[in-house]
């Protein structure tokens, strides 16, 4: 009678753990997150982004791209360290200040944050997407600057990697003198930026 009690509750108990495991793999609504074609629908969207993050970036600028859609260097390349504050408004647009270093020197002169940059981003629902920073008169930056990057949304939307795919500058020469903006105002740019979320007192 003993060994029939203790098998039932045996049984019971592995049920519980099934339901349990069950539970968890579905999302919200009875979800699992997967599209029964071994992919995943539905993980991310523009309202995954929302509120402040801090932004550091790293790169090198190396020179213009002609018509030919090759490099044409400057005459030396240019290292970018960047750290910038995003607030994303949950719908596709954000608003950016930022500091950065160029070639050792201050970017543009402005030892001070420059605040007249905004932008749009997209977010697919497998956690890719876009941004768009576009600078306005009036900063370190001007205007008419345009910076475009492909980037993964990871860590439950807290994290933000993401890399420069287009640059567009508004003057300069390759070194050779081969290529100017305005005329070919695209540049080669080497650069990555990476995004967190800011937490205050553990409230996002």
């Amino acid at each position: 009678m003993k060994i029939k009690r203790v098998s039932i509750w045996s049984a019971t108990a592995v049920a519980l753990l099934l339901l349990g495991g069950a539970a968890q793999a579905e999302g919200p609504g009875g979800h699992d997150g997967r599209d029964g074609h071994g992919g995943s629908h539905g993980l991310c969207s523009n309202a995954t982004l929302k509120g402040p993050y801090a932004f550091t970036g790293h790169g090198e600028i190396i020179g213009l791209i002609g018509p030919n859609n090759k490099v044409s260097p400057y005459a030396s390349t240019s290292i970018l360290d960047d750290v910038a504050l995003v607030t994303f408004d949950g719908t596709g647009g954000f608003t950016r200040t930022d500091f950065g270093m160029i070639g050792g020197l201050p970017k543009g002169g402005l030892t001070t944050f420059n605040p007249n940059q905004n932008g749009t981003y997209t977010v697919n629902s497998d956690c890719t997407g876009t941004m768009k920073i576009v600078y306005t008169a009036g900063g370190a930056v001007p205007a008419g600057v345009e910076t475009d990057l492909n980037m993964v949304v990871a860590a439950d939307g807290t994290l933000v990697e993401s890399v420069v795919y287009r640059a567009v500058t508004v003057s300069g020469a390759s070194g050779d003198g081969s290529v100017t903006c305005p005329q070919f105002c695209e540049q080669a740019v080497q650069e990555s930026f990476e995004g967190k979320k800011i937490v205050v007192y553990g409230f996002r």
